[in-house]
């Protein structure tokens, strides 16, 4: 579990890695109201509740940056709301799209609450996040920007982009989606991928590996 210093002191960031499926949750909100979010909570739901709990948080729902198992699978664990791209709401309910299946795995996730278009703002408390439509991980795929921070989902990490060998996914997507929503932000934002260590898209413009 990591804390994190975010460029503006209003914030909490905590992540907490699911070890299981090795992917990055993060909690994310007002530090003024202890109202936060939980972003990509892909299963240990025990342990980012009593972190919640330890912590005094308050979550107000939660977001899937896609539909894949191991970002969702603990959504189910949880009585919120839960905001996801348009284009992957179908990934919830459907072992077979999030993967699930391929992992003997039948589980689901509750449906969408809200489902999410490029542009929409996420307001938590006295926060907001914005919603950056990042396909071709998946076609639902999101990006969400606060100030100088994005976490980026599975489309962009550090040396690194996510995979797109799997059903509904594609590479030249998801390279005009880190090329024109992305790699335009200030080369100081950092990013907070859903897999692997935080980067800057500075560094990963330099960086970035090609398939």
């Amino acid at each position: 579990m990591n804390s994190h210093k975010m460029p503006n002191s209003d914030c909490i960031l905590h992540r907490i890695l699911i070890e299981q499926v090795n992917t990055n949750c993060y909690i994310f909100g007002s530090k003024k109201t202890k109202k936060v979010v939980i972003i990509d909570p892909g299963g240990e739901s025990e342990e980012i509740k009593n972190f919640l709990d330890r912590s005094e948080l308050v979550p107000e729902f939660i977001i899937n940056t896609h539909g894949h198992i191991d970002h969702i699978g603990a959504n189910c664990d949880f009585d919120l709301p839960i905001y996801i791209h348009q284009k992957d709401a179908n990934f919830l309910t459907n072992p077979f799209l999030s993967l699930a299946a391929f992992y003997g795995d039948l589980k689901k996730s509750p449906p969408a609450s809200r489902l999410l278009e490029d542009g929409d703002d996420i307001v938590i408390s006295d926060l907001s996040l914005k919603v950056i439509h990042t396909p071709g991980h998946t076609p639902g795929g999101i990006s969400l920007k606060y100030n100088g921070v994005v976490f980026t989902g599975d489309t962009l990490f550090a040396s690194g982009i996510g995979r797109t060998d799997l059903p509904y996914s594609s590479t030249k997507d998801i390279m005009n989606s880190i090329m024109k929503k992305l790699f335009i932000l200030d080369d100081e934002t950092i990013v907070f991928p859903g897999h692997g260590d935080k980067t800057t898209i500075g560094k990963e413009r330099q960086e970035i590996s090609w398939p």
